[in-house]
């Protein structure tokens, strides 16, 4: 197995380290990636923000990295756990000896490539890894790569040395970002940039209780998994289209929308514990079933941390079972979740023209298939779907 290891401080992790590990990843057609952030660096002064702030931006840049390289790639916190400096040769040690039979890469920039034989240990960390070195495609690269790979494999004659040139690389020191941040996320990832603006990093300071729907997205993004992304974007964008085709608040849709999987990647000891904290009563269905939690927490994380209009809540309170005498802003974010453009189960297509034919018999139609969908599993019906859908035939006059 090829395994590509990334170092650094990753304080924060920006788009240039995200579109290097991806195209490292393809170049050396890597197995898996482990995305290492350091614990203290040997050579450098450090703005920490806290490690375990670094460490949860950095699994943000491995979630979507993940995504877009299509192998594993994944956080490791050996470096913060060892404590102390964080010397590479340390680490490539360990992984070596941790995983013997993997064909080790470690990859870097152009600057730390050019300087590696000043490093601490370098002839250990060549003699575990390959190194594989990434720089802009300038005219001068590939003439100083070329001078050190000759330096380096005559002072190291085993050591496997690649080079690459990555087109719009970003390139862009960490201290230029930081300062930069309290205007704008520039050069991070949505998720990366909500996060710091949640957490209130590097000087932001916004008020979490009155953010604008700009400032918002950002932040509703550092609570999903990547994959989860475009869903929740796809349904702020359906979400906008059925408010204003069936006269509901497109503003407070758009919110609604943007917050209501806040809380989905949590597990089930997370989800009840928040529970716990904001006094959420639970029904036996619910006590068992995670996938009805992240409607009811995802709502007390909007009421207590974002100030959410009450019905702004409620719709996000009810969009996975639905309620006997739904508001249209609830109709609206049920739908949106169910046919928004990423979704292809069978029949979503009929769902839609039902919806934009009419909204209480398209959601009608929903609900009839999501109980079929259960029924079909064997999975309880929680009684607010079955009422739900009972209330819209009666007011159909079915």
């Amino acid at each position: 197995m090829k395994l590509g290891i990334y170092g650094g401080s990753f304080n924060p992790p920006h788009l240039g380290h995200l579109h290097a590990a991806i195209a490292a990843a393809a170049y050396l057609q890597l197995d898996e990636l482990l995305l290492i952030p350091a614990g203290i660096p040997p050579h450098k002064h450090f703005d920490d923000p806290g490690a375990a702030h670094r460490a949860a931006m950095t699994q943000l840049m491995a979630e979507q990295a993940a995504l877009e390289a299509k192998i594993p790639v994944r956080l490791s916190r050996m470096e913060i756990e060892r404590g102390g400096k964080s010397y590479t040769a340390d680490t490539v040690r360990s992984l070596h000896e941790q995983r013997p039979d993997d064909e080790l890469w470690l990859l870097m920039g152009t600057d730390m490539f050019l300087t590696l034989q000043d490093w601490y240990h370098p002839e250990e960390i060549l003699a575990h890894a390959g190194i594989c070195a990434f720089g802009r495609s300038e005219r001068d690269t590939e003439e100083l790569f070329a001078v050190q790979r000759n330096y380096l494999t005559e002072r190291f004659p085993n050591a496997l040395i690649a080079t690459m040139t990555l087109r719009n690389l970003v390139e862009v020191s960490s201290t230029e970002l930081r300062a930069m941040l309290p205007e704008g996320g520039r050069y991070l990832t949505p998720q990366v940039y909500g996060y710091i603006l949640r957490e209130r990093l590097y000087g932001t300071n916004l008020d979490l209780k009155r953010l604008t729907l700009e400032q918002l997205r950002p932040v509703a993004l550092s609570y999903l998994k990547a994959k989860r992304v475009r869903h929740v974007l796809g349904v702020e964008q359906e979400a906008i289209r059925l408010a204003e085709k069936y006269g509901a608040d497109v503003e407070k849709a758009r919110f609604a929308a943007l917050l209501h999987d806040c809380t989905k990647k949590l597990d089930m000891d997370e989800q009840l514990a928040l529970c716990e904290q904001y006094g959420i009563a639970l029904d036996e269905v619910e006590r068992v079933s995670i996938k009805l939690l992240h409607a009811k927490t995802g709502a007390a994380i909007a009421r207590e941390v974002f100030a959410a209009p009450r019905d702004v809540c409620d719709a996000i309170l009810w969009h996975t079972t639905g309620r006997a005498d739904m508001t249209t802003l609830e109709k609206v974010i049920y739908l949106a979740d169910y046919i928004e453009p990423s979704r292809d189960f069978d029949g979503v297509e009929t769902l839609r023209e039902a919806v934009y034919a009419d909204l209480d018999r398209g959601l009608a139609l929903g609900l009839k298939m999501s109980i079929e969908e259960l029924e079909g599993y064997g999975s309880p019906v929680h009684h607010n779907t079955r009422e739900a859908y009972d209330f819209i035939k009666s007011k159909l006059g079915e």
